[in-house]
């Protein structure tokens, strides 16, 4: 279902018209030179600057090839950004922009954006012309045996191709072009690991651990060999709060794991030899049997995924099964794998087995274990058995994601085929299927043997199930393409803002009394977290909203109820400046914002007609402090809920990087009686992405799947009637829809918890 929705957190209606004197006007940029990059893909562009202290940032865009349906990769630097890397010299005015993901050999026409303190911009166009790049890994000419469709329904346009070539890892466009590589050779002979984290590419090398930033400055961030480390392999994945690490140790092979931050730091460790021997020796049964040290390969880890719904993490062992685990305790949750294979021959695990209903499959040798949106997991099912353990199990061909809905407390799993799959190609070993948006896949056969050699495939599926694009690369086992991460270049952000809940937005019919639109949100961390909250009327008309509320007024509460800011006419706010200068003055002077910084607490803001007036009104909070040690977070509105342009409609947006899980509430039958006298009586819930696409909905919150985990996080309505779903959402932005089931209207409330 697509929906053409207002509100979505962002950007509903976004920039006001800027007086005719601007500092647009007065700074003058001239770009004077370029400088060759780390790789043929980057290039340092000069800039010169009249003044330098009122550019807030700058930006350049890529224009896509003729052609080309992917959008434009695009980043902006911030100003204190550039200045701390020694990019910007307020003293001199010179600016040193680098530009990456320009095409090789090619004579890129790129776009740089310049935005000043008072809100105003310019721009400028140059032309960038590349070389060539050393392609030791094949990436350059695959064979296309689906070019990239016209379909513009793709989720991503990106995709990280982890291989084991002097260059990898690499970024290719959905039409096939390289568009970055690595400037730092991993020796990948010795081995190593990648992932894409914090705007950056992770890379591994030994037992040490590196930085890879876009425009290709390499820092050093740890050595791991205190801990026992040798090297690092297979893949470098999401945890709970920065990237897990798959290690060789001094003692074992493949079998241990560590979640570091983005600087490097450790943050925890998990051996799955103590893990499992614990179970085996509570279980009765001897641990020596199955639990073997160096060298013996007796687990082979390749994957890791977290779970927020359940704060489980999820490991993929080749040679046996997937394991679910307690992030905190690490003690064993359930097992999906082979009943076949000599895991299963000991009463300790096989107490933990998940009941596989309707006939479904338990993967074999599998790799590339991930959480989906819908909560599900996620691995490509290599088929292949053991090498180690004996008996090996089951022989399976060909290859095939699949994808698992999981009951720990029934100790149950149904496989679900709600996803596109190539059923035709066989990877002993390697591989991935990742989903980006709903529905939208990425999939990677990366160990193929045909007649004279072998080859690697990556295939793109939309949300249609239509095969976007389909290419083969030469190979060498799993050198070209071991796994390939979708990942988002379209707009990158420095410094990242990782996965919070930001401008968040709701619209809804604004009565008097009990009837007022009325939104809230918590700050939660250690400082204050700075915000524009604006209400929007007279200018909704513009987007075809009828009924618009003429003269909105804002009124900000604090968590005991006093009133800590108001705003009628935005211009009249202390904060117009800052709120003109972050482009949030709204369209009409009738509308109302005001700049507040809030300190750690629950915030309400109500929204009124000034005289008593009535319509169709939109409240928005904007972060205006996304780096800081604050979050907005658990929000919510209530407000009237009509037919058609009366549904209550909220939004926001997740970070520009990362994921998030949320929980998602409609509620009306269990609102408070003294503080509602028409409540909603049944409500239903749906959640829209960035593009108007459906991507959940629930009426009665038991009935959905994922009921499960929202009482688990004791987040379950009162009401049977209410509506809950539990989603992991990638980067973007999202629409929360409530509405009344069979016409029905009353006072709704919609409600957004990130789950930490």
């Amino acid at each position: 279902m697509k929906l053409r929705l207002l509100g979505a957190a962002a950007l509903l209606l976004a920039t006001s018209s800027l007086a005719s004197a601007s500092v647009a006007d007065d700074t003058t940029i001239t770009i004077t030179g370029q400088n060759p990059g780390p790789t043929a893909l980057i290039v340092q562009l000069g800039l010169s600057a009249s003044e330098t202290a009122a550019i807030r940032s700058v930006s350049f865009t890529i224009t896509p090839k003729a052609g080309s349906v992917t959008r434009p990769l695009s980043g902006t630097y911030g100003h204190d950004y550039l200045a701390e890397r020694g990019n910007l010299d307020a003293n001199t005015g010179q600016i040193f922009l680098p530009v990456y993901g320009l095409y090789a050999n090619f004579a890129n026409t790129v776009t740089l954006t310049y935005f000043f303190s008072d809100g105003s911009s310019s721009a400028a166009t140059t032309t960038i012309t590349t070389g060539n790049f050393a392609d030791s890994c094949n990436h350059a000419n695959p064979t296309k045996i689906i070019p990239r469709t016209a379909s513009t329904a793709l989720s991503y346009d990106y995709f990280l191709v982890r291989g084991a070539c002097s260059v990898s890892p690499v970024v290719i466009d959905t039409d096939g072009e390289v568009r970055w590589i690595s400037p730092f050779n991993t020796d990948l002979i010795l081995g190593s690991s990648s992932t894409f984290f914090d705007n950056a590419v992770y890379v591994s090398r030994d037992a040490f651990l590196y930085r890879v930033d876009l425009d290709g400055t390499v820092t050093f961030l740890a050595d791991y060999s205190s801990y026992g480390v040798t090297l690092f392999h297979h893949n470098i994945d999401t945890g709970k709060q920065g990237i897990v690490l798959e290690a060789d140790t001094n003692n074992y092979t493949e079998s241990v794991n560590l979640e570091v931050d983005a600087a490097g730091n450790v943050l925890k460790t998990w051996n799955l030899a103590h893990i499992v021997s614990a179970a085996m020796v509570a279980g009765g049964d001897d641990p020596d049997q199955f639990v073997y040290k160096q060298p013996d390969d007796w687990f082979h880890n390749n994957a890791t995924a977290y779970r927020r719904s359940d704060d489980s993490i999820i490991v993929s062992s080749r040679e046996n099964f997937v394991i679910g685990l307690d992030y905190d305790s690490l003690k064993i949750k359930w097992i999906l794998g082979d009943e076949t294979k000599h895991w299963f021959e000991f009463s300790s695990l096989a107490q933990f087995s998940l009941n596989l209903a309707d006939g479904g499959l338990p993967p074999i040798g599998q790799h590339a274990v991930s959480v989906t949106l819908d909560n599900n997991v996620l691995m490509m099912d290599n088929g292949r058995n053991s090498i180690f353990q004996m008996p090996p199990g089951v022989d399976r061909k060909p290859s095939l994601p699949r994808k698992y809905s999981i009951d720990v407390a029934a100790l149950t799993a149904l496989e679900l085929n709600d996803y596109p799959a190539d059923d035709g190609i066989y990877t002993q070993f390697c591989g991935s299927s990742y989903e980006d948006d709903k529905n939208n896949f990425l999939t990677d056969y990366a160990f193929v043997t045909i007649a004279d050699g072998m080859v690697a495939h990556i295939l793109g599926y939309d949300a249609t199930g239509e095969e976007v694009f389909h290419y083969m690369y030469e190979s060498g086992g799993c050198s070209t393409a071991y796994n390939s991460l979708p990942i988002h270049l379209e707009s990158t952000k420095f410094p990242a803002v990782g996965p919070q809940a930001l401008n968040i937005s709701t619209r809804a019919n604004v009565g008097t009394g009990d009837d007022a639109l009325i939104a809230g949100f918590i700050v939660t961390g250690t400082t204050s977290k700075t915000v524009v909250l604006r209400a929007i009327g007279p200018s909704l008309s513009d987007g075809g909203i009828a009924g618009a509320l003429a003269d909105p007024v804002i009124q900000v509460f604090n968590s005991s109820g006093i009133l800590i800011g108001s705003n009628d006419n935005w211009e009249s706010d202390p904060g117009a400046g800052a709120i003109m200068a972050a482009r949030l003055g709204p369209t009409d002077p009738l509308e109302a914002a005001t700049l507040l910084t809030l300190a750690p607490g629950a915030y309400t803001a109500v929204v009124v007609g000034q005289n008593a007036g009535t319509g169709v009104g939109l409240v928005e909070a904007y972060d205006l402090s996304p780096a800081s040690g604050a979050l907005l977070a658990n929000i919510s509105a209530r407000g009237v809920i009509g037919a058609g342009d009366g549904a209550l409609i909220s939004g926001f947006i997740v970070g520009d990087v990362g994921t998030a899980t949320v929980i998602v509430r409609a509620l009306g039958p269990s609102l408070p009686p003294n503080n509602v006298s028409e409540p909603l009586s049944d409500p239903a819930l749906s959640v829209f992405d960035g593009n108007g696409t459906e991507i959940g909905a629930n009426d009665n919150w038991q009935d959905d799947a994922t009921a499960t985990a929202v009482m688990q996080n004791g987040l379950a309505p009162k009401a049977d009637a209410e509506a809950a779903l539990l989603l992991n959402l990638p980067a973007g932005s999202y629409t929360a829809v409530v509405q009344g089931v069979a016409g029905a209207t009353g006072i709704g409330l919609v409600e957004v918890y990130n789950l930490h």
